[in-house]
């Protein structure tokens, strides 16, 4: 089954719905080793996204990927802003022109969204980030697209993947951003960013499941 822009919109509403509910909880997490605001300034990203969406409706999915990526970047303070505003952007570009995307379409928005974060923060696996489940969650929907799988197992395998990355932040010393500074501090605590990438995959998952 083809992903629509109805679709599209689905998932970013869901996906405003999830940060709304988890903003306390990742800024709980961000206190732990950065600022204190990643959970409130996601949430308010994402209550500016849904203004917007309407403006979309009839357009294409990578429209509306590029307009969550808009204004997320001008929106959302910190770190959080230029990365996931990239991420959304590239991953529309990716899909450009496409009326519906099929599971292959998704997979290649994700990579590039992936793609994106890794050149605009300069991270790899280990630093303790995002890309600590962005990663795993990409090789996970790519191997599952090659074997065939259906785009609601793509998901949930990718999603599952990012669980198991963010896990895999607790003990390790971050490397980039804010948490950087406290040194060997900064261990023994979850990353929010690799937290909120993998919320937003399980909404991406619970989506794709339902439609």
């Amino acid at each position: 089954m083809a992903t629509t822009t109805a679709d599209t919109i689905r998932f970013v509403e869901a996906a405003a719905a999830t940060i709304a509910e988890n903003s306390t909880y990742l800024t709980r997490l961000d206190a732990a080793i950065g600022d204190a605001d990643h959970g409130a300034n996601m949430e308010r990203g994402f209550r500016a996204v849904l203004e917007k969406l309407p403006g979309v409706a009839e357009k294409t999915p990578a429209d509306v990927l590029k307009l969550v990526g808009m204004t997320l970047v001008a929106r959302v303070g910190g770190a959080g802003g230029p990365l996931y505003g990239t991420a959304f952007m590239q991953a529309g570009m990716a899909v450009q022109g496409k009326g519906t995307l099929d599971p292959a379409d998704v997979v290649a928005a994700l990579a590039a969204a992936l793609k994106g974060v890794v050149n605009r923060g300069k991270a790899e696996v280990g630093d303790k980030t995002m890309v600590d489940a962005l990663t795993p969650a990409v090789a996970a929907a790519q191997a599952a697209l090659e074997q065939g799988d259906d785009l609601a197992t793509i998901l949930g395998k990718a999603a599952e993947a990012a669980r198991s990355g963010m896990e895999s932040t607790i003990p390790l010393v971050a490397r980039k951003g804010r948490a950087s500074y406290l040194g060997e501090r900064s261990a023994g605590h979850q990353d929010p960013g690799a937290t909120s990438s993998y919320l937003l995959l399980k909404t991406l998952a619970a989506v794709a499941a339902s439609t």
